[in-house]
């Protein structure tokens, strides 16, 4: 019942996360649109080919200051990730994330309330993105420890996969609801979502729990398949490091009667304790270009939809949400087959390799026909958020209660952090990239695309070729014969 409120909770809490960073890639195309479409000019005094633009994205730069809103958000949000972790740590986790959850829907909310209070100055929406870009860096690590805390390493690719659809979720979610109102009041687009993720803040101040010794339970084995187990709902005996639990509930002599009462509290790991975690360094670089890809499509692909196949802002941010849908199957799928094989590093190399290709292609024909379109949106959000979706879910769990830990469990939020704040670069660095690019044409920003999927896969080849290895071992001792 617990480990299944957490699961909930931390979903709702992610999902509004992503809910409420959508509006922005909707929005663009209401903030500078084709104002020739929309009839004759009314107002006299204003240009003709600008004068339906919000000020001051009504210039001809104005994908370049486009890109100045989204990197003023994640430069911030990678800036403050590698902090975030550190605190995580060391606060309540559930005092953080509700703080940080309704921080967030503060200065979402005031991005959105520029439209009604007629603000026309660039730097009032960048400190207001910048902002929130650090406030919301609360929200990854602690979610990711508070799921890590409650679940062994058994079938956490699979769960993770499906408890990641969050993802997915609240950017769908975000380009509906900012949708209903992009063309009207494109403010109610910033302010809603800003609503709504304030508020499951507030849920879960109260709800959260975030270790299973405060109701009670049992820790999970991190290195075995293993679940929690509640002492006074459970009390057939699970077998421990420390012994296994009577009949009764209660813990053999050489354990403390209270599991909240260890006998030694262990201190939180160092940032560069986290970087000696083998894997830490590989899976982060790894995940800096596989974000770079993903944040591109979630800040350019409405744009991209509605310049190139000619929709409107509504029609092009629903569309754009069928990636979202392909990344939801795409992180279930890697979890699947990683929780299968145990090569997680594998499987995104896989997903990466076939990604290429495939984005190639969506440049080129995906726009022939609304039936080619969705069917390339699906399978290129699957290629794309699949690695992403298992780096920073069940990776980061993994390498946070790595065996070289020795049960020490302080790390789950600062390795998190690291490998999300470096992935985080590479989403800052994406639609920046894309908004210089852009004006040379959309193919040269698909190239930059395949070029960032190529690198991504070829950081991992020592961790690949290390899983080989231990495939090789483990057959030659099945069959007796011996691995070179």
């Amino acid at each position: 019942r617990y480990r299944g409120l957490t699961l909930v909770l931390t979903f709702l809490s992610y999902t509004s996360y992503h809910l409420s960073r959508k509006p922005i890639s909707i929005v663009k195309s209401q903030l500078h649109p084709n104002c020739s479409a929309l009839g004759p000019n009314p107002r006299n005094d204003s240009n003709s080919s600008t004068w339906c633009s919000w000020a001051p994205f009504d210039g001809d730069n104005y994908k370049e200051l486009f890109g100045a809103l989204d990197n003023a958000f994640l430069v911030a949000y990678a800036i403050g990730m590698f902090i975030s972790g550190i605190f995580g740590e060391r606060l309540p986790l559930r005092y953080y994330l509700s703080g940080g959850m309704v921080l967030s829907g503060l200065f979402t909310a005031l991005f959105g309330l520029g439209y009604f209070w007629n603000i026309h100055v660039l730097w009032y929406f960048i400190i207001v993105q910048v902002c929130n870009g650090l406030v919301q860096t609360t929200g990854w690590p602690a979610v990711v420890a508070c799921v890590g805390n409650w679940f062994g390493k058994g079938k956490r690719g699979l769960i993770m996969g499906i408890w990641n659809s969050h993802t997915s979720v609240g950017n769908i979610l975000g380009s509906l609801i900012a949708g209903v109102w992009v063309s009207s009041a494109w403010g109610l687009s910033f302010v809603v979502p800003g609503i709504i993720i304030a508020t499951v803040g507030i849920i879960c101040f109260f709800f959260l729990v975030e270790y299973p010794e405060d109701v009670g339970c049992s820790p999970p084995l991190h290195h075995d398949a293993g679940g929690v187990t509640c002492n006074e709902k459970d009390p057939e005996a699970v077998t421990s490091n420390d012994g296994p639990l009577s009949s009764s509930g209660q813990s053999s002599p050489n354990r403390s009667n209270n599991p909240k009462e260890p006998t030694e509290e262990p201190e939180a790991i160092s940032f560069l304790g986290a970087l000696r975690i083998p894997g830490v360094v590989e899976f982060s670089l790894c995940l800096l270009f596989a974000k770079l890809v993903s944040y591109t499509f979630l800040y350019w692909l409405p744009l991209y939809i509605g310049n190139v196949a000619h929709f409107s802002a509504k029609e092009a941010g629903d569309l754009s949400t069928l990636f979202d849908v392909g990344g939801i199957l795409g992180g279930i799928f890697a979890g699947l087959i990683s929780d299968y094989t145990g090569g997680r590093a594998t499987t995104c190399c896989v997903m990466l390799v076939i990604a290429a290709p495939m984005l190639f292609l969506y440049n080129h024909v995906g726009q022939n026909g609304i039936g080619t379109s969705i069917a390339m949106l699906i399978i290129c959000g699957a290629l794309v958020n699949g690695p992403y979706a298992l780096i920073t879910t069940a990776v980061s769990a993994d390498l946070g209660t790595h065996e070289s830990l020795k049960g020490n469990a302080k790390a789950l939020s600062t390795v998190t952090a690291i490998i999300d704040g470096t992935g985080s670069i590479g989403a800052a660095l994406g639609p920046l990239l894309a908004g210089l690019i852009s004006p040379t044409g959309w193919n040269n920003v698909f190239y930059m695309l395949i070029a960032a999927d190529v690198l991504a896969c070829l950081l991992l080849a020592r961790v690949v070729v290390k899983e080989a290895q231990g495939w090789c071992g483990y057959m030659a001792r099945k069959r007796g014969y011996v691995c070179t």
